[in-house]
């Protein structure tokens, strides 16, 4: 058994990595458009050019972390070696220099790069060590729970002291207060950080060393079929999310016409999250994981297309549907994350070889393009709709915003629930597995 302690410090460390994570999502967009002066085609050719780089930077840094040998273990020392530059970096991201147009988007993409190439530094090494700390499915779910409970008290910290910490240390100057206030969410992050490296202990310790090529290493990852499964899942998950999430702050700033709002509705969204994350477990004892969590992505598009029929006047019945669609949407997060474990023991069983560091960084990758992808999407579609920064929206584009919000998204939740019919590891067939590999 995990210990709650232990469960709450391994949660920080989603805490931190969603200080950047959820600003990203929420925030960076609407920053460089609206902050930084850059188009928003530009910033969504940029999300999308930058994960080519990760589709070589994911897979090596699982690789890394599965050979790395170190007191700590092979994931934790991560969390120690890359708080600081996180955090350092993350600031940099937020820095408008007062550079030409082309200066600027020079400058963006390189510290956008550099954000991503740390975030995978430290995230897929963390996102791993969630493997390593039990074996037992039914305490997976629970870690998986506490973790993503914790990740969106970070995204309620972002959505809900973003805006008014920038109010309050911009004093007027939207720039300097998005830096600042950056600072200090990074400042909290790097704690938050060394505490999860400091309150954990790895526990599954791989049976076996591999220290193949990285193309016997992917053709490893390959034979698992159920990684592939996840991995086209998580694709198609994140990229309906992020435009979902991306375009919430335009839909209620030029949809609802709610500008004041913004930090509240957003926050209460996180708030629905949270709740989500508390209902996964007791939820996955009482029911078939795969079967809930396709029930869950069919009730999530449900939601979206409802939020489609409801008109720009019914403020308080758009603002509960969003608030349900989070609360739906994230009861399966932890679902998803307890399933790459088992995804885990279940190449392990097939091929003898464990390969945690290999499929949550090629995971990642996925849902880093997806989050690329959802971004890209966002920019072009609000590029496509004719937006224009700071002024006031055509009918036109307030009805592209509309849709792009709702029924796009709604179509990426009903394909990942039919991708997941292919999913087969049940919790008795992951029972079996462990057991058979207890006994190798």
């Amino acid at each position: 058994m995990v210990s709650i302690r232990e469960k709450m410090a391994y949660g920080l460390g989603d805490t931190a990595s969603n200080i950047v994570f959820q600003t990203v999502m929420l925030f960076l967009t609407f920053f460089y458009t609206d902050i930084f002066g850059i188009s928003p085609a530009f910033v969504g050719t940029m999300f999308l050019l930058v994960r080519c780089l990760d589709a070589i930077t994911d897979p090596l840094m699982g690789a890394f972390a599965d050979r790395t040998q170190s007191k700590y273990g092979k994931f934790r020392p991560y969390l120690l070696w890359f708080a600081l530059p996180f955090g350092v970096i993350s600031v940099l991201a937020f820095t408008t220099p007062d550079f030409s147009d082309t200066g600027k988007m020079i400058y963006a993409f390189v510290t956008y790069t550099l954000l991503m190439m740390v975030y995978t530094a430290i995230n897929i090494p963390y996102c791993a060590l969630g493997a390593a700390l039990t074996a037992d499915p039914k305490e997976r779910v629970s870690i998986q729970s506490y973790r993503f409970v914790f990740a969106f008290i970070g995204g309620v910290l972002v959505s809900a002291c973003t805006l008014p910490l920038v109010a309050y240390f911009g004093q007027g100057d939207n720039a300097k207060g998005y830096q600042l206030t950056i600072l200090a969410m990074s400042t909290l992050g790097v704690l938050m950080f060394l505490l999860c490296f400091y309150g954990t202990k790895e526990r599954v310790i791989p049976p076996k060393e591999h220290t193949g090529t990285y193309l016997q290493n992917f053709k490893i990852l390959w034979l698992n079929d159920q990684w592939r499964v996840l991995a086209l899942a998580t694709l198609c998950l994140m990229s309906g999310f992020v435009l979902r999430t991306t375009l919430a702050i335009y839909y209620i700033k030029y949809y609802l016409l709610k500008p004041d709002s913004i930090s509240l509705i957003i926050t209460l969204g996180m708030v629905g999250s949270i709740i989500g994350c508390l209902m996964a477990q007791p939820l996955a004892k009482r029911f078939s994981k795969i079967k809930l969590y396709i029930v869950i992505q069919l009730l999530a598009g449900a939601l979206c297309v409802a939020s489609y029929l409801v008109a720009d006047t019914n403020v308080a019945l758009a603002i509960a549907l969003y608030v349900l669609w989070n609360a739906v949407f994230n009861t399966g997060t932890p679902l998803l994350w307890a399933k790459m474990a088992d995804t885990v023991d279940y190449g392990q069983w097939r091929t003898g070889i464990r390969t945690t560091g290999m499929v949550y960084s090629s995971i990642v990758f996925f849902i880093k393009l997806g989050v690329a992808v959802g971004g890209a999407s966002a920019g072009w579609l609000l590029a496509g709709m004719g937006y224009q920064a700071g002024a006031v929206q055509t009918e036109t584009t307030r009805a592209g915003l509309l849709l792009a919000f709702s029924l796009y998204p709604a179509i990426g939740s009903v394909i990942v629930a039919v991708v997941m019919r292919w999913y087969v590891l049940t919790n008795e067939k992951i029972g079996q597995i462990s057991q058979e590999l207890k006994q190798a």
